[in-house]
């Protein structure tokens, strides 16, 4: 039986939503592996989005926005930059 291949493409964050994951990340104190145990995320993947080098789902945005205690905008942005087709929240990871 041959699979289906899935093809993602790579969306490239804008450059201050890391910036401002990490301030966020300060300010509540907490490091990278504490943020991604709380969020239930690899601390890879934290790293990675605060780098600027991934974006997030949805899921793992509404995450990190509830461990990082964000405020109103800071949540707008990260939501604004999320993806709702890859990660948790990609379609055929709900259906399964």
């Amino acid at each position: 039986m041959a699979s289906k291949a899935r093809i993602r493409i790579r969306r490239t964050p804008p450059a201050e939503l890391g910036r401002m994951l990490a301030a966020a990340r300060e300010r509540t104190g907490y490091t990278q592996r504490r943020v991604s145990i709380a969020a239930g995320l690899g601390r890879s993947y934290v790293c990675l989005i605060e780098g600027g080098h991934r974006t997030p789902s949805r899921a793992a945005a509404e995450r990190l926005a509830d461990v990082l205690q964000l405020t109103s905008e800071e949540r707008t942005q990260l939501y604004a930059a999320a993806v709702t087709d890859a990660g948790y929240s990609h379609p055929a990871r709900r259906a399964a």
